[in-house]
């Protein structure tokens, strides 16, 4: 059964979500030894109980997506719409491609195929989490015609008006922002907004950008006064650009 704890505020805390009861312990002695405050849960509906609990405050979750109440494609959509920032991890043994892009279509930031060893899933973790922790005290905010990109605060403004952006659609777009007018290469993009060492599907990219493309787009559509975007120019072979 699924253990929980008291939340300790001095380490990063990881909400696993997994019915099998050998991986889903595993993956929790294994995050605790190394140094996570986790918890683990077999359902969907006990997950999003959990995650909306005012004691808690994860700072990522980790989700089956075959749990045996909810699909855990609904679970992502859910724990995405309220917690924006959240990172979110699908474990699933679903390989299709047509899986990998319906999961992060639904809000995860990444995908981990089972099996997979715990060395590699905590080398993505420490580097999702890292990513978020740092904010370039150098950097300030781009303009880009309307748009304003502000990483320190992470914030993406039109007209003032602030755009609702992933955390990686966010982290994507602000790498675009400091090279404008750059070609920037598609292992580039990788490398900054996810990995170095990633070696999933590089279609998470594309998929991300998709939804970038789609929240800048509506944010235009729907803005109060006319306003122009920076164009971002897809480099057949090579990456994007982020164009004026």
């Amino acid at each position: 059964m699924g253990t929980s704890t008291a939340p300790d505020r001095n380490r990063l805390r990881v909400l696993v979500v997994e019915d099998d009861a050998t991986i889903g312990h595993h993956l929790e002695t294994g995050l605790r030894g190394n140094g996570y405050a986790a918890t683990w849960i077999r359902t969907g509906a006990a997950a999003l109980t959990e995650a909306g609990t005012s004691s808690s405050s994860y700072d990522a979750v980790l989700l089956d997506l075959g749990l045996p109440d909810i699909d855990g494609l609904d679970v992502a959509r859910d724990l995405r719409a309220r917690f924006p920032d959240l990172l979110i991890v699908i474990l699933t043994a679903r390989t299709d491609d047509i899986d990998i892009i319906a999961g992060l279509e639904a809000g995860a930031d990444d995908y981990l195929v089972k099996p997979f060893s715990l060395t590699v899933l905590l080398a993505r973790l420490r580097a999702h989490l890292r990513r978020r922790a740092v904010t370039p005290a150098e950097q300030t905010p781009v303009r880009l015609h309307d748009l304003v990109v502000d990483a320190k605060a992470r914030r993406c403004t039109l007209h003032d008006e602030e755009i609702t952006l992933r955390p990686k659609e966010f982290e994507l777009l602000a790498t675009l922002a400091r090279h404008p007018g750059e070609a920037v290469a598609r292992e580039t993009l990788m490398a900054e907004v996810w990995d170095e060492n990633w070696f999933g599907p590089t279609k998470t990219l594309d998929v991300t950008m998709a939804g970038l493309r789609r929240r800048l787009a509506r944010a235009a559509e729907t803005a109060a006064h006319p306003c122009r975007l920076p164009r971002i120019v897809t480099l057949r072979g090579h990456g994007y650009r982020l164009e004026l």
